[in-house]
């Protein structure tokens, strides 16, 4: 399965968090051990100091030297979110969906979205962009995947007792509307989160944060996780 990798994919700098955030310093400060010869470190990186958002694993290394690692253990979930608008949780779903390994997220309709929230993991995450729902199914058929929406709408499996196939699509609607009426009829189930306030939905970002954590407890080798 060939999944490319986002628009902004440019290896990124040193200080991804900023001058006195998170990370290491030069690694001549860090280690009494001559820096090391390893073609999976970035040599500015071990230079400068090394800020980004990555855990301490990765700590030097080249963002295609992630992004391979990554690969070699990814998980057969996939997201997708229509944005029709400019919904600011795209950012949010692209950081979780980096966070437990999803082989990609799909953003179907604007190939523009906010990537604010995404805390730059958007740079070790593939990312696939789709025209239309369409186009959507058509990636989900051609690759094994079954769609499920996730969506409080009547008719919906709770999330909580449904059981998530392992070669799996979960498709996500805008903030407010929520999944569009195509959007349902391209999924093969629905499913909806308990919810017991006075709120009619919660937020995007993190209704897929509970979907995708579902589909972690029931398919991922928890034993592999940082």
């Amino acid at each position: 399965m060939h999944i490319p990798v986002g628009d902004d994919a440019d290896t990124p700098g040193p200080t991804e968090w900023g001058e006195h955030s998170h990370g290491v310093g030069p690694w001549i400060l860090e280690h009494d051990t001559p820096i090391p010869d390893d073609p999976r470190y970035d040599q500015q990186l071990l230079a400068e100091g090394d800020r980004r958002n990555v855990v301490d694993a990765y700590r030097y290394w080249t963002r295609e030297a992630i992004v391979a690692d990554i690969d070699h253990r990814r998980h057969p979930l996939h997201v997708a979110i229509e944005n029709f608008g400019h919904d600011s949780n795209i950012g949010t779903v692209v950081r979780t969906a980096n966070a437990f390994a999803a082989a990609a997220v799909h953003i179907v309709g604007r190939r523009r979205w906010n990537r604010r929230g995404a805390m730059v993991t958007d740079r070790y995450q593939h990312l696939v962009h789709h025209v239309d729902l369409d186009a959507l199914a058509a990636f989900a058929q051609d690759n094994g995947l079954t769609i499920v929406a996730v969506d409080n709408t009547p008719g919906s499996v709770p999330i909580e007792t449904a059981e998530l196939p392992r070669d799996c699509l979960l498709l996500f609607g805008q903030e407010g509307p929520g999944v569009t009426e195509q959007g349902h009829e391209v999924a093969s189930m629905t499913v909806s989160i308990a919810q017991f306030g006075s709120t009619r939905s919660i937020n995007a970002g993190v209704a897929a944060g509970i979907a995708m954590h579902t589909w972690i407890r029931q398919h991922a080798n928890l034993g592999r996780a940082w």
